[in-house]
């Protein structure tokens, strides 16, 4: 059933009177304007019946649109056949706008019929002499009028009970790729901040004696992943909570009142921020730019001290590419990264990232062989650096299981990868490589939208 054929609620918004007190008021004030003109107040006391009885079922208009009709139908029935004019007929031509208004177009046209026969009755008996054609017309007219007011105002009810509902589907959908992009970022994070910090906790333990100061700087290392992991998850979910936030002020500040339902959509976000994050934390961590491709340097870092040999390599002008767009690459370079480290710790990687404004392409490949730094103190990384050192073995940690072979499932990483590749229209390839070795190959189209 469209909205608009539903009867009137008994309430209307919050705040406001219950529509059979407004209708009520309504038909008070009508009451008393059609009695001055009439001969009510000078007649018997069974014309003042027969006025309420005309005007009196207007208070229940809203929640029974076509019985209130026929209520005052037949009172005016009456009234015809005691050969009494009264003014208080304009209450067929209120219950006729409402049914338009309130009820499907059949009951209109079957209420429009009967109103004009009533007309034709009521012009056969009462019209001046000669004036039969002058007085239907002008009679048919007023009821035209009732019944056009009466359709416009349904359609128009029907139009904003659209955009409401387009609104809410909007935002519901909104609250979903927020949720959806929060959910991703919460997997990159956490799992490769968890990957580096149990190979830090790995290679910590096994130097331990025979290296002190290397376990040392190890933990050093875990240290500093955790309260960059920890950074990250408040950045994240600060941004959803501001999101959630955002979603609130635009549905109360535009005039169309918006469901509960749909403003607990919204909100469902804002809780969950609200868990995880404290004031000072949030707002630090809103003050931080999030990761890039200037980022991309130190997590390549941070991957060698894990003990991937990690080798970067940058390419184009970084500065033309958009905020948003960095920050995919850089998920994709560290879902990638990570992935090698838990599958492929024996193996290196070589990443390669070439941008420009219009296009970005990344390239993530594992690399058998390769040697990783000896030591696991940070140091500085730019475009072009290798990362890779030719002096200090490996060491030799009893973590994963060697290079990768064959296809590997998809799970929730790549899936990932590929979500926010797809929101750029771009293409991701993920597979084994000849000779051995993962590649993981992603393609963003940077051009605006036309």
């Amino acid at each position: 059933m469209n909205p608009a054929d539903r009867p009137a609620a008994r309430l209307t918004a919050p705040g406001r009177w219950p529509t059979v007190a407004v209708d009520a008021t309504a038909g008070a004030a009508l009451f008393l304007a059609t009695l001055g003109p009439g001969q009510v107040l000078s007649g018997p006391s069974w014309l003042l019946a027969l006025q309420t009885a005309l005007v009196a079922p207007l208070a229940w208009r809203r929640r029974a649109p076509m019985t209130v009709l026929a209520a005052i139908g037949l009172a005016a029935a009456v009234q015809w056949a005691l050969d009494v004019q009264l003014p208080a007929d304009a209450a067929l031509l209120v219950a006729l706008y409402t049914v338009a208004a309130h009820r499907p177009w059949r009951h209109a046209l079957l209420a429009a019929l009967a109103l004009q026969a009533g007309i034709l009755l009521a012009a056969a008996r009462w019209a001046p002499p000669g004036q039969f054609p002058f007085t239907v017309a002008a009679l048919s007219a007023m009821a035209a009028a009732a019944l056009m007011t009466g359709l416009w105002t349904r359609e128009r009810r029907a139009y904003v009970t659209s955009l409401e509902r387009d609104r809410e589907q909007r935002a519901r959908l909104a609250v979903a790729e927020e949720r959806a992009r929060m959910t991703r970022d919460m997997h990159d994070i956490v799992t490769h901040n968890l990957s580096v910090m149990v190979a830090l906790a790995d290679s910590a333990a096994h130097v331990r004696h025979s290296a002190p100061d290397r376990a040392a700087a190890a933990m050093e290392h875990i240290a500093v992943t955790g309260r960059q992991a920890l950074e990250d998850m408040r950045r994240s979910l600060s941004t959803g909570h501001d999101f959630a936030a955002s979603r609130d002020l635009t549905t109360s500040s535009d005039g169309l009142a918006i469901s509960s339902d749909g403003l607990a959509a919204s909100h469902e976000l804002a809780a969950s921020g609200v868990v995880v994050t404290s004031g000072g934390d949030s707002l630090d961590a809103m003050r931080q730019p999030a990761p890039g491709i200037a980022d991309l340097g130190p997590l390549a870092e941070r991957m060698r001290a894990a003990g991937l040999a990690t080798r970067l390599r940058v390419t184009g002008d970084a500065e033309a590419v958009p905020a948003a767009a960095q920050l995919t690459i850089y998920r994709l370079v560290q879902e990638a990264l990570t992935n090698t480290l838990r599958h492929a710790p024996t193996t290196g990687a070589d990443v390669r990232v070439d941008v420009s404004a219009r296009r970005a392409e990344v390239e993530v490949i594992d690399v058998p062989g390769l040697v990783a730094p000896a030591d696991t103190g940070p140091r500085d990384t730019g475009p072009g650096d290798t990362g890779l050192r030719d002096k200090g073995p490996r060491d030799p940690r009893p973590r994963g299981s060697g290079p990768r072979s064959g296809l590997r499932g998809e799970g929730r990483g790549i899936a990932g990868m590929r979500e926010r590749v797809a929101a750029y229209g771009g293409t991701l390839d993920a597979g084994p490589v000849a000779g051995g070795g993962w590649r993981v190959l992603a393609v963003l189209d940077l051009r605006p939208p036309r």
